[in-house]
């Protein structure tokens, strides 16, 4: 099969993927305000604090995640983070097909606040509502509400379909699926 040519999905192309079976991403409360020129903004479900380690070994029968504790967020309302690591989890779910695969990057609001937020791969075949790392740099904490926009998912076309689409561990993570 002939390679094709692989870029970065546009605004007119995230609107066509939306109203797919299943959607691209689906649970989205302003699809209006969500999608943006170059990705799809995910929101703010979940805050958890790390209460022990985790470790990562030779394989994956050997990983084990890090304790949390969920935070108290009250829709409408503002929490205070202190400085330090939040493990956050988003409102939607992203349904990656096998053609396609997503970076999420911080949204810049964020970074102006001292305020970062580090993520995995979207890879193609993956569905579920994703997690990340969200950490606070400076002193003065960060304060946020359920429902913020917090990161850009930007989708990448691969040159080809995969054969091998995603079936780790993760897969429809948070759907109750």
């Amino acid at each position: 099969m002939l390679a094709r040519e692989s870029g970065a999905l546009n605004y007119e192309t995230l609107l066509e993927m939306l109203k797919r079976e299943p959607p691209l991403v689906e649970n989205m409360t302003n699809p209006a305000d969500q999608v943006q020129p170059n990705g799809i903004d995910l929101t703010l479900d979940s805050v958890a604090s790390f209460t022990g380690a985790g470790r990562i070994g030779l394989d994956n029968a050997q990983r084990e995640l890090a304790s949390t504790m969920d935070l108290e967020l009250i829709e409408g309302e503002w929490t205070t983070l202190g400085p330090g690591p939040y493990l956050i989890t988003f409102r939607e779910t992203v349904n990656m097909p096998t053609n396609l695969m997503a970076l999420g990057r911080p949204r810049s609001s964020l970074l102006r606040n001292a305020v970062s937020i580090h993520s995995g791969v979207w890879d193609a075949g993956y569905s579920g509502r994703s997690q990340s790392l969200m950490t606070v740099h400076q002193r003065f904490g960060f304060r946020v509400q359920p429902g913020a926009k917090l990161l850009q998912l930007v989708f990448f076309t691969l040159n080809q379909p995969t054969g091998y689409a995603y079936q780790g561990r993760y897969q429809h993570e948070n759907t109750g699926k």
